[in-house]
Order: C-alpha cells, then sequence, then structure tokens
C-alpha cells in the first residue's frame, strides 16, 4: 500500500495533522498537489518534500527498510 505524502510529512514531524486536513480542504477548492500547497503556506522546504517523495517513491517500489 501507498503511503501518502502528508503521512509521510507527519511521521517525519514536519507538519501536524491539523496542518495537513487544512491543506486538504484547500486542494479541494484549488486542485493544486498537497505538497504544492504546503510550500506555498511555508509549512515545508523544497527539500523537505524531496526528501518525502523520495521515501513515498522508495515504499512504493520495495526498496523503504528502515520503519
Amino acid at each position: 500500500m501507498m503511503m501518502k505524502i502528508g503521512e509521510i510529512l507527519i511521521r517525519r514531524q514536519l507538519i501536524s495533522e491539523a496542518q495537513l486536513n487544512q491543506v486538504i480542504d484547500i486542494q479541494t477548492s484549488c486542485h493544486q498537489k498537497i505538497g504544492e500547497l504546503l510550500l506555498f503556506q511555508g509549512w515545508i522546504r523544497e527539500d523537505d518534500l524531496e526528501a518525502a517523495l523520495r521515501e513515498q517513491y522508495w515504499r512504493e517500489n520495495g526498496y523503504w527498510i528502515i520503519d
């Protein structure tokens, strides 16, 4: 099962669940990606997003061992 980017960012303690929920609410009206919205809000840095996307890719493709 693929881990969503928001879950990864919460696990890394980069955002809170409240921040994720707020961005999801915004996303329903503007249809941007969660990561882009979090960057726009200034809640994460670009390198945080890149690392989380890399982790998501690794998990999806069976390369992620540490949990």
